[in-house]
């Protein structure tokens, strides 16, 4: 566990097998982006010990996608803690069957063809990324503002998944990209933005187009799902992401 407190003004990134989660904080109560890996329990109590919250101060889980790498303790802060656990409504599908995703390219390919990432996928087999448990009951959102705490504004990026979302932070100048945009391809080992592979993207064009929503808030601080904090700006993120292309 890697835990970098105020990445961004109340926004705390903790990584997991190469898996970013972020906790937001707003006048002591607390908004879990993404769910990191199974094992991400033991780094949820850590981090709230570091920045000095209970587990109680968590009210809700906001997801970027459902993949099975970004909802790992969803459903136990869910049924423990009595936390909301809120997707975009095209990504609901994926929280009962999160290893059911469309993909442009097998996986088969990059595993025979990328030895960069293969320690990425031994971490990520020992933090049983693979296997998350499914969420039992969910709220669906579109577009606008996600009603918890922090007030994540809604940016539309499918591409990756259908229902793939960013959430802005206006008053932090942040964007918690998720897979939109990654500063590391947990597929080939790669690093530098870009989108992540297409053994994991549905549509790669769709999700390049999709950029300029993040570009568009001009946010200094990009926060990608994979990978090191960006804060460089989000035009520079998205530039450089789509001149890479899809891998």
């Amino acid at each position: 566990m890697r835990l970098d407190p105020h990445v961004a003004d109340g926004i705390h990134r903790v990584e997991d097998a190469h898996t970013n989660w972020f906790i937001v904080e707003e006048d002591g109560r607390l908004t879990i982006v993404d769910a990191g890996v199974p094992t991400s329990w033991s780094s949820l109590e850590a981090a709230l010990d570091v920045i000095g919250r209970r587990a109680g101060d968590i009210e809700a889980v906001v997801l970027t996608h459902a993949h099975f790498d970004h909802i790992g303790i969803a459903e136990r802060i869910r049924s423990r803690l009595g936390a909301e656990v809120w997707v975009h409504e095209n990504d609901v599908p994926l929280t009962r069957h999160p290893l059911q995703y469309a993909r442009d390219r097998s996986p088969l390919v990059y595993a025979a063809t990328n030895p960069r990432a293969l320690p990425i996928l031994g971490d990520l087999l020992l933090s049983r990324a693979f296997f998350p448990s499914p969420i039992a009951a969910v709220r669906r959102f579109t577009n606008g503002t996600v009603g918890v705490p922090g007030s994540p504004r809604v940016l539309l990026t499918p591409g990756h998944t259908l229902g793939h979302v960013a959430f802005h932070f206006p008053e932090r100048d942040a964007v918690i990209a998720g897979d939109a945009v990654v500063t590391l391809n947990p597929y080939t080992g790669g690093t530098g933005p870009q989108i992540v592979a297409r053994a994991a993207t549905a549509d790669p064009a769709r999700n390049l187009d999709s950029l300029g929503a993040i570009a568009e808030t001009e946010a200094r601080t990009v926060l990608p799902g994979h990978g090191e904090p960006w804060h460089d700006g989000a035009a520079a993120i998205v530039e450089q992401a789509r001149a890479v292309g899809p891998t």
